[in-house]
């Protein structure tokens, strides 16, 4: 085996380089990062928890459903909950849907290949004509746009995905939180190991669908499509959630001859890792709604420390914003490293410059992203 060392990188972001080379995080390590990553980790798990078994509720019970005006009930409606949905005492479950409707636009991956197959579109016209079967009002609505029902259809594949994927997601932060307290994590690294460790464990974890339509079961997306956890839904929520995202209303205008946003999807940088924390903090940005969530979850340690910091709890949101943050460059440094052609702490020299070239082309996109400020 070769142990010759490769050329100093040139890239401005060098320094990340040279941190994952040496099996570190995007994230530098502190006690202070440790415990804001963790602390907002949990709170998220719990908000992810009920993002999760709503999203799933909607996907099995209202498909296909073009008035869903309780879907944010999960099948238990009373009136109590109906008074605190008006008054908004309640998880802001429209967040969850604003980051489906940001992986269905954005596609990638074989989820996306696969709602566009011969095959799915055979089951999906399966099912829209035993959902509308005896409706004539959505059958006639079908016949008239007929790519109308196959987009709702589409949705509701990737609520499901979405709900699949936050199941997972939600657990492995609450288990992460669980050992935090035990003693077990200590470093930004056990992060970053912990979650890679939970994201190898599922890799391969089937995503499949079914909806129940008249007391028939018909599959939308079956174990033989071959759809996993890994590369099927967490790789496409990384794009479009953590990268991509969408712009915001009231911060960038929409006017095509205003040219203020890029006409390449691939070139949108309205994602997590570069959100500024204040506009995030401000009604009207749907992060505001995940931030809004978390807010009644956090552990007793992470509210001690905001409220002991400047401005105390008067700017809260934008202090969740920023540990958000900084705890989803411990999820990309995860995903980063497990998704490297070869481990990064190689010693052998072809594998090091194939590692130096996939890491350069990360750091490409980091280049206009928060990194430096939430390792300030």
């Amino acid at each position: 085996m070769v142990t010759t060392p490769i050329q100093p990188s040139k890239h401005p972001l060098a320094e990340y380089i040279y941190r994952l080379e040496s099996g570190k995080s995007l994230l530098k390590n502190s006690p202070q990062n440790v415990m804001e990553v963790v602390g907002i980790l949990k709170s998220y798990g719990i908000v992810l928890d009920a993002y999760s078994n709503n999203l799933n509720y909607i996907a099995d019970h209202q498909f296909l459903n073009l008035f869903p005006f309780f879907k944010y009930f999960d099948g238990k409606f009373s009136w109590g909950k109906l008074f605190r949905h008006w008054w908004h005492d309640r998880i802001n479950f429209e967040y969850a849907e604003y980051c489906m409707r940001a992986m269905l636009w954005h596609g990638g991956g074989k989820l996306d290949e696969y709602v566009d197959s011969a095959e799915f579109t055979k089951l999906m016209q399966d099912s829209i004509k035993a959902k509308t079967q005896g409706n004539l009002f959505i059958s006639s609505l079908n016949k008239v746009f007929p790519d109308f029902l196959s987009e709702q259809v589409k949705m509701s594949v990737y609520t499901s995905a979405l709900g699949q994927f936050w199941r997972v997601m939600s657990d492995m932060f609450i288990s992460l939180s669980d050992r935090y307290d035990e003693g077990e994590i200590n470093t930004i690294e056990d992060v970053v190991k912990h979650i890679l460790d939970a994201l190898v464990v599922d890799a391969n974890k089937p995503i499949t669908y079914n909806v129940d339509i008249k007391g028939k079961t018909y599959p939308l997306i079956p174990e033989k499509a071959g759809l996993t956890f890994l590369m099927d839904t967490a790789v496409p929520y990384v794009e479009a959630v953590f990268f991509r995202g969408n712009p915001f209303l009231g911060t960038v205008s929409f006017n095509a001859q205003a040219n203020q946003i890029s006409y390449d999807q691939s070139q949108f940088t309205y994602g997590a890792l570069y959100a500024d924390p204040l506009p995030v903090g401000s009604a009207g940005i749907p992060p505001t709604l995940l931030m809004q969530d978390m807010r009644h979850y956090l552990p007793k340690y992470l509210s001690e420390f905001y409220r002991n910091t400047t401005r105390g709890e008067d700017d809260l949101l934008v202090k969740i914003c920023i540990s958000f943050q900084k705890s989803m460059y411990c999820v990309t440094t995860a995903a980063i490293q497990g998704l490297a052609p070869h481990p990064l702490t190689t010693e052998n020299i072809t594998e090091k410059e194939a590692n130096r070239k996939y890491l350069e082309g990360w750091m490409n996109r980091f280049t206009t992203s928060r990194i430096l400020d939430v390792n300030d």
